[in-house]
């Protein structure tokens, strides 16, 4: 991947009022006026490009986007909690209001762009989880000025970079979530790159099907057996479950082989699949996990992803794990110390995987200070 500035690239930052754009899209609880953030490691993350900048004199102005407001002021969407909480992690940071409630962030509007830059000097986007998008925060101010990647969006980078172009053999990916639609470029992708390919989650019933093997009432994508039918014989060893654990037609807990009675409903990998995905996991030496391998957050269908996040844990290879529901999974497990790397980004790992670049960082090599 094609290098970004980095803090470094800045120059002297003494004295200068420096835009970060940070992901402080954190979750929160409680009622929609009174709401207070339940996990703050998004503004912790963001902690060594603010402390990098401030302890050489910069003047920090924080910008983040909060849930999805309509382009309009929301009470449970305000940054005030964030606000608090970065005042007592970083004193003296600035934080701006959600930015989302400006239909020109979404929209990309330079008039936005325009208000977001206006008496600032520099620019650092430390938003891994939102460089997917083009949005005017992202891609705007390093139009105009100086930028850099942040510490955090500098990491991103580097180790997707490092699963993309130079891995170390074997290298496996382990897919979970519901769709095969929502992921077939980056299925389509890693194809290209890794040794093999494990899946799990919802998706894997079209690729039963693709086989021929009934599916009963689990999720399945008919528009898209046909591919997963070519991604088969593609050449590359593809893993499935030979066990799944789900509700009969009676809504009872139930274990099943590869074929699904009628009415079955498939929403675990088996205990028999975990055990063989572990073993694929534990003979890698780069392993990327993105998804669950079934409904995780009920307690009765949440051993397939723990054992693979067990097995995540234990195997010596380099580990990345691609945010969203994985890490939320890691963190449920307390697993989450225990990888080489959690991304901050699902969407925007997939993408960069798939791609090669995204919007915020094509932007960044584009700003003036870049030659």
């Amino acid at each position: 991947m094609t290098r970004v500035p980095v803090l470094e690239d800045l120059g002297d930052v003494s004295g200068k009022r420096v835009l970060v754009r940070t992901d402080f899209n954190v979750p929160m609880e409680g009622p929609d006026d009174a709401r207070v953030i339940s996990d703050d490691f998004r503004i912790r993350a963001a902690l060594p490009t603010i402390e990098w900048l401030t302890s050489r004199g910069a003047h920090v102005v924080c910008a983040s986007h909060l849930g999805r407001p309509k382009g309009a002021p929301e009470a449970k969407y305000s940054m005030e909690p964030i606000r608090r909480r970065l005042a007592e992690l970083a004193p003296g940071v600035e934080l701006l209001e959600n930015l989302r409630f400006n239909p020109g962030e979404e929209s990309n509007s330079p008039e936005f762009v325009a208000f977001l830059v206006k008496g600032i000097d520099l620019y650092v986007n430390d938003a891994f989880g939102a460089a997917h998008r083009a949005h005017a925060s992202i891609v705007g101010p390093p139009r105009t000025l100086p930028s850099a990647a942040g510490r955090l969006l500098e990491k991103e980078v580097e180790v997707m970079g490092l699963l993309r172009d130079n891995p170390k053999r074997p290298f496996v990916a382990v897919l979970g979530g519901a769709k095969v639609s929502d992921k077939l470029g980056v299925i389509e992708a890693l194809l290209q790159v890794v040794d093999a390919l494990v899946i799990g989650g919802g998706m894997c019933f079209t690729f039963l099907a693709a086989l021929g093997y009934p599916v009963g009432a689990s999720i399945c994508e008919l528009d898209q057996i046909a591919t997963c039918r070519r991604l088969l014989d593609a050449g590359k060893p593809i893993y499935l479950p030979e066990d799944l654990v789900g509700l009969d037609a009676n809504g009872i807990f139930a274990t099943f082989g590869q074929r699904l009675p009628e009415g079955a409903k498939g929403l675990d990998i088996g205990p028999g699949s975990a055990a063989a995905f572990s073993d694929v996991i534990m003979d890698a030496r780069t392993v990327f996990w993105n998804g669950p391998m079934g409904m995780f957050e009920d307690d009765r269908f949440a051993a397939g992803t723990r054992t693979v996040a067990e097995a995540m844990a234990a195997t010596k290879a380099f580990t990345v794990v691609g945010g969203g529901d994985s890490a939320a999974a890691l963190a449920q497990f307390r697993l989450d110390d225990e990888v080489d790397h959690v991304s901050t980004g699902g969407g925007a790992s997939l993408e960069l995987l798939e791609l090669g670049d995204l919007p915020g960082l094509a932007a960044l090599r584009g700003a003036p200070n870049v030659k």
